[in-house]
C-alpha cells in the first residue's frame, strides 16, 4: 500500500550552486515492506550474529598464553560476548571449532581450537596482514565521512565488526591517524588529510567507470524485488529524486536545508556508502543509529531505509531489523568484495559442520544400548 502527501520545500543552496534560493518537490513515500526470499537468506548475513560470538571466543582462547581457557574465566561474560545464552552451552554447540577437554584442577571443562580452527585463524591473522591498507582504508573513509574528520573510539569500536577490522586494529594505523581528546574526556580518532585530497564514493566511481565522466546528477542503481510495481505518481517523483544533485557523504553538507529533498538524497548516499564499507553490505538497523550526532543524519535516519526499498531491502530475521544494500548482491561488479568475507565464509562452513557431529552424537546416544548415560551436552557449569 502507498501513501502519498506533497509539500513544498527551499532548498537555500546547492552544494555547488550559488546562494540563489531553489524550490524541490519533496514527496511523503510510504510503501508497504515486500519480502524478498534471496535476502532474507543471504547465509553469511543470516549467521553474523552468531558467527560474531564465535570469533569472540576463539579470539579470547587465541589470545591465552595456553590457547586454552577454563569455562570459569568466562562463563560470566555473556554481555562481552553478545549471547543470549550461556557460554558454556555456545561452546558446546560448536565442536568442531571448540574441542572441550577436562582441565588439570577440580575437573572442570577447559575449551580449545579444534586442529581446523587453529588454522583457519591463522589464515585469517594472514588476511589481516596482507589486507592492512585495505583495511585502513575503510576506517579512513567512514572518519572522511564524519563532519569533522574525527569519531570517538566509542563509535569506531561499534563499526568493528561490520568494518572488519581485527581486535588489535588501533596498532596497525598509518601515519595519517591521529588520537585526538574529545569533549568530556572522549578519547577519539582523526585523520589528516592532504591539501586537496579528493575522496570519491563507490557511486562516483562506477558512474565515472560506466559513462566515463562524473556528473552532479549521479543516480543511485535501482533493483527492485519481483512483482513491486509502483504507482504513477511514486515512479515519477523517483524519477525526480534520481535527477536531483547528489551530494558525496566526503562533501561539505553545512549549507544544505536539511529538511530539502537534496538533502535526503545526501542522507541516502551517505548509507549506500556506509554499507559499501561493511563486510556483507548490512548492519542491524538499531546499530547505525548511534552515527546520527557525528555524520549528521537526521532524528528520523531509519525512515530512508523505508522510502528507498529499491536501494535497500529490511530483512526481519534473527528477530532484529537488518538493512541490506541491494546493489553489491544484485551488481556483483559494482562493490568489490570485502578481504575478510571469504574467511568469514569459511567459519560459517565450520559452524555448519558442527551441526553434523552434534547429530551424529545424537544418533549414537540414542542407539547406544551399553546402558551408559552421556554427559548431558547443557550440562551447567556456568554456576
Amino acid at each position: 500500500m502507498l501513501f502519498l502527501s506533497r509539500r513544498a520545500q527551499t532548498l537555500k543552496t546547492l552544494p555547488s550552486s550559488s546562494s540563489s534560493t531553489q524550490t524541490r518537490t519533496y514527496v511523503d513515500v510510504y510503501m508497504k515492506w515486500k519480502k524478498d526470499h534471496y535476502f532474507d537468506n543471504i547465509e553469511h548475513i543470516l549467521r553474523s550474529p552468531q558467527l560474531k560470538s564465535v570469533i569472540a571466543l576463539k579470539n579470547c582462547i587465541t589470545n591465552d598464553p595456553n590457547n586454552s581457557i577454563p569455562i570459569s574465566s568466562i562463563s560470566k561474560k555473556t554481555h562481552q560476548f553478545d549471547l543470549s545464552s550461556k557460554v558454556t552451552k555456545f561452546l558446546r554447540q560448536f565442536p568442531s571449532i571448540f574441542e572441550e577437554f577436562v582441565g588439570p584442577e577440580h575437573n572442570l571443562p577447559w575449551f580449545r581450537l579444534t586442529p581446523e580452527a587453529a588454522e583457519l585463524d591463522r589464515v585469517e591473522r594472514r588476511v589481516y596482514q596482507d589486507s592492512a591498507d585495505d583495511l585502513n582504508g575503510r576506517l579512513r573513509k567512514l572518519i572522511l565521512m564524519s563532519k569533522d574528520n574525527v569519531l570517538p573510539l566509542s563509535i569506531v569500536q561499534g563499526m568493528k565488526w561490520y568494518l572488519g577490522l581485527s581486535d588489535d586494529y588501533l596498532m596497525s594505523l598509518d601515519s595519517s591517524f591521529r588520537f585526538v581528546d574529545l569533549e568530556d574526556g572522549v578519547k577519539g580518532l582523526s585523520v589528516v588529510c592532504s591539501d586537496g585530497e579528493k575522496v570519491l564514493s563507490f557511486l562516483q566511481r562506477n558512474t565515472i567507470k560506466n559513462r566515463g565522466v562524473l556528473c552532479s546528477e549521479t543516480e543511485f542503481p535501482l533493483f527492485p524485488s519481483k512483482g513491486c510495481r509502483l504507482r504513477v505518481k511514486i515512479e515519477d517523483w523517483l524519477k525526480g529524486f534520481q535527477r536531483l544533485p547528489y551530494v558525496s557523504p566526503y562533501d561539505d553538507y553545512s549549507r544544505l536545508d536539511p529538511s530539502s529533498d537534496v538533502a535526503e538524497k545526501r542522507v541516502v548516499g551517505f548509507l549506500h556508502e556506509l554499507l559499501c564499507l561493511f563486510v556483507d553490505h548490512s548492519a542491524e538497523r538499531k546499530k547505525l543509529l548511534c552515527l546520527k550526532k557525528w555524520f549528521g543524519l537526521p532524528q528520523k535516519v531509519h525512515k530512508a531505509f523505508e522510502r528507498h526499498p529499491h536501494i535497500f531491502y529490511l530483512s526481519m530475521k534473527n528477530k532484529t531489523c537488518t538493512a541490506i544494500l541491494r546493489e553489491p548482491y544484485r551488481d556483483k561488479d559494482s562493490v568489490e568484495p570485502h578481504p575478510v568475507l571469504a574467511v568469514r565464509k569459511k567459519y560459517i562452513q565450520l559452524m555448519k559442520s558442527s551441526e553434523l557431529i552434534l547429530k551424529s552424537r545424537r544418533t549414537s546416544c540414542r542407539f547406544s544400548n551399553d546402558g551408559i548415560v552421556e554427559k548431558d551436552l547443557d550440562l551447567d557449569f556456568d554456576g
